[in-house]
């Protein structure tokens, strides 16, 4: 899934005045902790890179998550938008929804990924 296509996937399901911009950085946000806490604890983390999304990245700019999970994006934006506009059972709804599709995600990743290994030091 690109930038272009989370943004305007949301937008269908969810109305809102937030800007462009705003959802890039959401996005954004949301790949940065995806990278951190998903990615860079495997081997091969190396692979993926991952600078951050801004105003002027281009718009099919494909996210780091794959589908069928990349419906984490559509969510993700929906809970941000309730949360900024105070519907807090449009919150609850879209963080359960968003909550599933990241362990659903973080677990496939584990199961095809090597985690990183750490050296047992005895003193």
């Amino acid at each position: 899934m690109t930038i272009e296509q989370a943004i305007n996937q949301a937008d269908e399901t969810c109305q809102n005045v937030y800007t462009k911009q705003e959802k890039i950085r959401w996005l954004s946000r949301l790949d940065a902790m995806i990278k951190a806490e998903i990615i860079d604890t495997h081997e091969d983390a190396a692979q993926v890179s991952f600078a951050g999304y801004h105003a002027n990245t281009e718009p099919d700019t494909v996210l780091l998550v794959p589908a069928p999970w990349d419906e984490i994006y559509i969510r993700y934006l929906e809970m941000q938008i309730a949360y900024a506009n105070g519907e807090q059972g449009r919150y609850n709804n879209a963080t359960d929804l968003y909550n599933t599709l990241f362990s659903d995600y973080r677990n496939a990743y584990n199961r095809k990924h090597m985690p990183l290994t750490t050296k047992v030091r005895y003193f």
